[in-house]
């Protein structure tokens, strides 16, 4: 028998740094699986940009009135199939929850086959889920951009008091201070917000809810966590970073070979080879570093239950006397089950089958 997750899994609640190297260590393990399921949404992202890129370059090239409202359409398709593209990836990070907590879990295997038979599975909830947290995600932008505005205000007014005082050293370290304080603000304000409905998929898919109560779920779970996803967001940014330059160092000194260079900011200088490829490694590093999102929010999940639930009881209970027995029908419990039993429709009699009534089903 195989030995259970469980009996593996650090019941103690996990700070910025053990949620990291968990989350690194996991993705490790399961590479090529993360890899096969997170790719598909990512080609569709990439042809998107690459259609607009190839597209922008030929607006600025062309003189002719039929050529430029032909590239501005494709221009557009562009940017509707790189949403599309970006939709597909939330929606699949959230449907691979319920195979990673399972996994935490239960031991059950990593695939893309059963990340995305998950996402089939509830797949209109997940897209009213996700839907709902780009919206709010929206939101929480526009309130740090307002605390960042408010904080470069006071900026403002401090270098000018400073100026006006005659103390140009003091200037320069209060821009310099003061800045990097205002940047911290913003992503402490947008994490603050944002953070409310970061388990909305999670709870979707494992605790088997409807989205309005996903909603009020996450908002209940998510206190506290502002440090860890700001933790998370800024590895997940340099790994990002790191994964792109060095990338792109390669593809730069074969286009300075080639007499191309990659610092030109002008987009019609540059040879349309150059562009897709760009376009093709910046996806591509998307490929490799969506997972680790995936991994590390599943993980904050069960994090959360062991701080606010006393999740690490239930777990204990269940690697000595197993699942947890199912209750009848319409009995409440405190706590939900560590994961809910998946949604099936009613078989249908034959009788049914042949004659399945009219719309009222009478």
């Amino acid at each position: 028998m195989a030995t259970l997750a469980v009996k593996q899994l650090q019941l103690a609640p996990l700070g910025a740094g053990d949620l990291i190297d968990r989350t690194v260590r996991l993705y490790r393990r399961h590479f090529m699986a993360l890899i096969r399921a997170s790719a598909p949404p990512v080609v569709v992202s990439a042809a998107g940009t690459v259609l607009w890129s190839v597209s922008v370059r030929a607006i600025a090239a062309t003189g002719s009135e039929g050529r430029l409202a032909l590239y501005s359409l494709l221009a557009f398709f562009g940017v509707l199939i790189w949403f599309l593209g970006l939709l597909a990836q939330l929606i699949v990070m959230g449907g691979a929850s319920r195979n990673l907590v399972m996994h935490l879990l239960w031991g059950e295997a990593v695939t893309a086959r059963l990340i995305y038979r998950s996402v089939r599975s509830r797949f209109w909830g997940l897209l009213a889920a996700t839907l709902a947290v780009v919206l709010w995600l929206l939101i929480s932008l526009a309130a740090s951009f307002v605390v960042f505005g408010l904080a470069l205000f006071l900026l403002f007014v401090a270098v000018l008091v400073s100026t006006v005082a005659g103390l140009p050293w003091l200037t320069g370290v209060l821009a310099v201070v003061l800045y990097l304080a205002a940047l911290l603000l913003m992503l402490y304000v947008f994490f603050l917000v944002a953070g409310r409905v970061a388990y909305v998929p999670q709870v979707l898919m494992v605790e088997g809810r409807g989205v309005a109560e996903s909603v009020s779920r996450s908002v209940e779970l998510a206190r506290g966590n502002v440090r860890r996803l700001m933790g998370m967001f800024l590895f997940t940014s340099f790994a990002t970073y790191s994964t792109i330059i060095l990338l792109l160092v390669p593809l730069g000194w074969f286009a300075y070979l080639n007499g191309v260079s990659p610092f030109q900011l002008d987009a019609t200088r540059l040879p349309a080879w150059y562009t897709v490829t760009y376009e093709v490694v910046v996806q591509f590093s998307t490929i490799l570093i969506a997972p680790v999102w995936m991994l590390g929010m599943s993980l904050l999940y069960v994090d959360e239950r062991v701080r606010h639930e006393g999740y690490d009881i239930e777990l204990m209970a269940a690697q000595r006397f197993g699942e947890m027995p199912a209750l009848p029908a319409g009995a409440r419990v405190p706590l939900a089950p560590a994961l809910a039993a998946p949604q099936a429709k009613p078989a249908r009699t034959r009788e049914e089958e042949k004659f399945p009534g009219s719309v009222l089903g009478l």
